[in-house]
């Protein structure tokens, strides 16, 4: 397996990696192409065409995408139609990040994929897990979700929350660590 099979696989990477170039090649490339979408004034296509390039696929036109926009990786990203990307968001997506169809993400949001290892002489190792965030949910300004979390379909994660653990379909959650808060009446 190569370099990225093995990360997505769940292998601890290391920056000493034989192959690590390649993983770094392409944070570069999507670190310069995340430059020139944010700093320069564009039409909403071509904040479209931007994001297109960074995540490697045709991204839907019902998509409503608002730099700045951070991203460290880009090619793992999947964005389903009708989903709302407010401004100042950051995606770690070395792990995968899948966004279905109606999802709305508020500004400042993070989703991070990665962890590092919790061993301080191989610190600089990853791990990635990878986020899912299902059908219509909803997540608040400023919230963090972390690796390996999965938000339920019409799920609500509270402004400022810090998901630690799977929300389940049809919830709101919220706070530091995000805890059930109740269900949402269909």
């Amino acid at each position: 397996m190569d370099i990225f099979e093995r990360e997505l696989a769940g292998e601890m990477i290391s920056t000493e990696d034989p192959e690590y170039d390649k993983i770094l090649s392409i944070i570069l490339e999507t670190m310069d192409l995340c430059r020139e979408l944010n700093t320069g004034v564009h039409t909403k296509e071509e904040n479209l065409e931007y994001l297109s390039r960074i995540i490697g696929k045709e991204v839907d036109d019902s998509v409503f995408f608002m730099p700045p926009f951070y991203v460290d990786y880009g090619k793992n990203i999947t964005i389903g139609k009708n989903v709302v990307i407010q401004q100042l968001c950051t995606f770690m997506d070395r792990g995968g990040i899948t966004i279905e169809d109606g999802v709305l993400i508020g500004p400042k949001v993070n989703l991070t994929t990665l962890n590092h290892d919790f061993n301080p002489e191989n610190r600089s190792a990853t791990q990635v897990k990878s986020i899912h965030i299902k059908k219509n949910a909803w997540i608040g300004i400023g919230s963090t979700i972390l690796p390996g979390i999965t938000i339920g379909e019409n799920a609500v994660v509270g402004a400022g929350s810090v998901v630690t653990k799977d929300v389940p379909d049809n919830s709101i959650v919220a706070g530091n660590p995000a805890k059930f808060i109740k269900r949402i009446d269909e």
